[in-house]
This record gives C-alpha cells, sequence and structure tokens, in this order.
C-alpha cells in the first residue's frame, strides 16, 4: 500500500457469535489492506483497529463485511456489544438479543466512547457489571446494568436499573438511556460522570 495514501481507522470483529473468533478467509482479507510492518491493535472491547485507505473505505468495508467481518466506527461512538462465549447454546443464552441490541445501538454517536457489554448467564463472562451499560440474560428475562466503571482508583459496580424485563422492555430502556446521553451529555463527558450527574431515577418507570 502506498505510504502517501490517506488512511482512516475502523474498527472491525467478526460480529456476535460463539466467543470471538475469525476464520482463514476472514484474516486473508484482512492482510490484503496491510503492510509487512503494520500491527493491528486489539481492543478489551473484541474488537481489532485496521487503518484503511479512506478513498476507498465504503468498498473496503464492503468487502469485510462480505466475508462476515463487522465494521464499526472509531471514537464518540456506542462501541459494539462484548459479549461471552454463550457456551450454552444460542437460544438458551439470549444471542438473538445479543445481536439485536448490536444491530441497533452499535456505532451510534455519543459525547464519549460509550462500553457495552452482554452476558448470557449470571456467571457474568461478559463482565456486563463493569461496563458503562450492561445486561445479563437471567432465566427468561434480562437484568440491566447501568454506570459500571472497570479502570482508576474510582472502579465501581454498575446499579442495577431494572430486573426481570423482557427484550423489548431492554430495547426501550437502553434506547432511551443512550439517546439522553446524546442529547444532554457535555462534550467527551464519559459516560460514569454523566451518571453520576443525572442520576438514575428518571430512568426508573
Amino acid at each position: 500500500m502506498e505510504s502517501d495514501v490517506k488512511k482512516v481507522k475502523i474498527a472491525i470483529n467478526g460480529g456476535i457469535g460463539f466467543g470471538s473468533k475469525l476464520n482463514a478467509k476472514q484474516l486473508m482479507t484482512i492482510s490484503k489492506y496491510m503492510d509487512e510492518d503494520e500491527e493491528l491493535e486489539l481492543t478489551t472491547f473484541q474488537q481489532l483497529y485496521i487503518e484503511i485507505p479512506e478513498n476507498r473505505k465504503e468498498e473496503i468495508i464492503e468487502e469485510f463485511e462480505s466475508v462476515g467481518l463487522a465494521c464499526y466506527p472509531v471514537g464518540g461512538f456506542v462501541k459494539s456489544l462484548r459479549t461471552c462465549n454463550f457456551c450454552k447454546g444460542e437460544e438458551r443464552e439470549g444471542m438473538p438479543t445479543a445481536k439485536e441490541l448490536n444491530k441497533r445501538f452499535a456505532g451510534r454517536p455519543v459525547p464519549f466512547t460509550l462500553k457495552f457489554a452482554y452476558t448470557g448467564c449470571p456467571i457474568g463472562c461478559g463482565e456486563p457489571m463493569l461496563s458503562d451499560i450492561g445486561v445479563m440474560k437471567f432465566k427468561d428475562h434480562y437484568h440491566l446494568y447501568v454506570g459500571g466503571k472497570a479502570k482508576g482508583m474510582d472502579a465501581e459496580v454498575g446499579t442495577l436499573l431494572k430486573e426481570n424485563i423482557t427484550p423489548e422492555e431492554l430495547y426501550d430502556t437502553v434506547d432511551e438511556i443512550i439517546t439522553a446521553y446524546s442529547q444532554t451529555g457535555k462534550k467527551r463527558e464519559t459516560f460514569f460522570k454523566f451518571w453520576k450527574r443525572v442520576g438514575k431515577d428518571q430512568f426508573i418507570s
């Protein structure tokens, strides 16, 4: 690849499935757009950052998606859903709900990067209670945790905002929270600080 071509960073992963995996075809497709000395950055949210030519961005994203890769913007957006490995099976651990959450909310613009996590059972492998917004499947319903923080001296477990809710109730509440953050969050205000400032009472019905 030519060094003078302007590049843009995007985030990619294998989508929502049984663990964070990439197949050989996906790896070969990614490598087409890397020089020998380039490196991929693996984030804690099951994404890879790659720089691609800006003038070919849409074309390359289309090629990535054709081999099953999911592509997301980098920066002030809702991150793709961090998940557990769905060790008990798709329906039992709510993979359709996880896929729908990712489809609805990943990539939405927000004042500062928002970390979103899901786990299919109370073991909590997806670490939902340490994320800005976290979802835990419990039997046939869902618990929603908000305002967690995994790093720093002020690290904190999120608040259990709602419990035993249906998928539709979950989607509606998450939409309400993210919309409020998008509209009333201050510039570059983290969700954790926004949540402390605004409080949870307005979202409890």
